[in-house]
């Protein structure tokens, strides 16, 4: 089995290789790569993003990826992670960028007068913060309801469609932080950086055929 870790120049790209490596138990093959055609012949694909989205989308498309994202999210297990999952939808309002259209649905930012327990809460939302189920899906194997994942970021997912959402945390509203359909899974939170918790969702992402 084939891995792809799609390589555009922006994102935490070791320490996601290096956990999926971690993760692999049944001796996959997991590779970076910046080749369209690789990332297309891949049996399943991990699209992670680190930085601000204009960077990342110029990026893309500078790399002739974008297609290759889009073809690939058609059929096979593909995993988006924070920046690479926000990319999935039709719009940021970081640069005010145009996503890749997969997701209905806006990225927006937090507004800077958050309040919480009487405090202000800081933008971006950095730590850790549990995570709410709300669907059953195979990636959620192992791993309890309310588990605590590591984010860091300003914008977050507003999806059109509530349907798409799979899971949500609280800052301090609830935002949706698992977004899915069908072979598509994606996050806001740095798997990579949520130890036995992120570690778990990758093992599962392995071993997941696509299917609901």
């Amino acid at each position: 089995m084939k891995v792809a870790v799609i390589d555009y120049g922006m994102g935490n790209l070791h320490s996601v290789l290096k956990s999926l490596q971690a993760a692999n138990e049944n001796g996959a093959d997991i590779f970076l790569t910046r080749d369209p055609e690789a990332v297309v012949k891949a049996d399943k694909v991990v699209f992670p993003g680190q930085g601000a989205m204009p960077d990342c989308m110029r990026e893309l498309n500078r790399h002739g990826l974008a297609e290759a994202v889009r073809e690939t999210t058609q059929s096979k297990p593909f995993f988006g992670i924070c920046v690479g999952a926000q990319l999935l939808f039709e719009h940021s309002e970081e640069g005010d960028t145009a996503g890749l259209g997969l997701f209905p649905g806006d990225v927006r930012r937090f507004a800077d007068d958050l309040v919480a327990g009487g405090e202000r809460l800081k933008v971006p939302h950095m730590g850790w913060n549990q995570v709410y189920q709300t669907r059953s899906h195979p990636l959620f194997a192992g791993i309890a309801d309310g588990e605590r994942f590591y984010f860091v970021h300003s914008y977050h997912f507003a999806p059109a469609d509530a349907a798409l959402t799979l899971a949500e945390s609280d800052y301090p509203q609830r935002f949706a932080c698992i977004v899915g359909r069908g072979n598509i899974f994606a996050t806001q939170f740095h798997t990579e950086k949520s130890h036995r918790a992120g570690l778990q969702m990758m093992k599962n992402f392995l071993v997941w055929d696509g299917n609901v």
